[in-house]
């Protein structure tokens, strides 16, 4: 069953994009594109992504350099996606304290660009490793992004825990999904780029990644979609008390 092109294989591939799809139109639908913008771009592109390259890959006449360049400009513009949607949960997060909401948000936007076309000059400049330059390469490029995506995440959560900032329902699951994701492809992704199984197991990692991008799936359509109860309970009273609210007047102050 864990074998490339099985029905397990076709259907850990496709269904999580369909399941995207539906997402999508479910976002739409209940209109909370408008808070989230930048999450239904990710999940619309990523759906297109994924769905155009396994029909690339059961193809018969398309070569492998042709799937890792499409497969490369995928990987690129869901980087720049994934930070704009990290700058978008950063923003959230730290809405009660605008300038510093407004001022991480930019921060991560642009230093994720940045950093997304630093890494892949770097990946086209590396050298080959007896196979395809494009494949290290886009070993190289991924693993930059989910390097980088962990340590934007664990900052999210470790400022708000310690400021004692609730995180929203909604941020908190797009949150915890792209954790749980960048966390299990960037260990099985170093797995690979570091030669550390047999080639006849890589495929086993294939199906860990995938399985593990369907249940984080599964978990936005929960905490996006399905409707839940406000509790009277929950009302904030106000603001904690902490340094955050004092830099975050220091910097209105500069930035007037």
């Amino acid at each position: 069953m864990l074998q490339a092109h099985s029905l397990l294989w076709h259907y850990l591939w496709v269904a999580p994009s369909v399941l995207l799809l539906i997402l999508g139109f479910g976002l739409w639908r209940l209109g909370v594109h408008r808070q989230h913008p930048f999450f239904l771009a990710f999940v619309l592109a990523s759906a297109i992504e994924q769905l155009t390259l396994y029909l690339l890959d059961i193809v018969p006449s398309v070569e492998p350099g042709t799937w890792w360049r499409f497969f490369w400009v995928g990987l690129v513009l869901e980087g720049i996606l994934k930070f704009a949607l990290l700058a978008e949960i950063f923003a959230h997060v730290f809405r009660p304290y605008v300038a510093i909401a407004k001022l991480g948000k930019r921060v991560i936007g642009a230093a994720g660009v940045l950093l997304i076309f630093a890494s892949s000059l770097a990946a086209a400049l590396a050298p080959v490793d007896g196979l395809f330059g494009i494949v290290s390469g886009a070993h190289i490029l991924e693993q930059t992004i989910y390097i980088i995506e962990c340590g934007i995440l664990v900052s999210i959560f470790g400022f708000s825990s310690y400021f004692r900032i609730g995180m929203p329902m909604a941020e908190r699951g797009i949150a915890v999904g792209l954790s749980i994701s960048a966390c299990t492809h960037l260990a099985t992704w170093a797995l690979a780029a570091n030669d550390s199984l047999p080639n006849d197991s890589r495929v086993v990692l294939d199906f860990i990644n995938m399985a593990t991008f369907h249940f984080c799936v599964l978990m936005w359509i929960y905490y996006l979609l399905v409707p839940r109860r406000v509790s009277a309970k929950t009302a904030p009273i106000g603001l904690p008390e902490n340094n955050l609210a004092v830099w975050n007047r220091e910097l209105e102050r500069l930035l007037q």
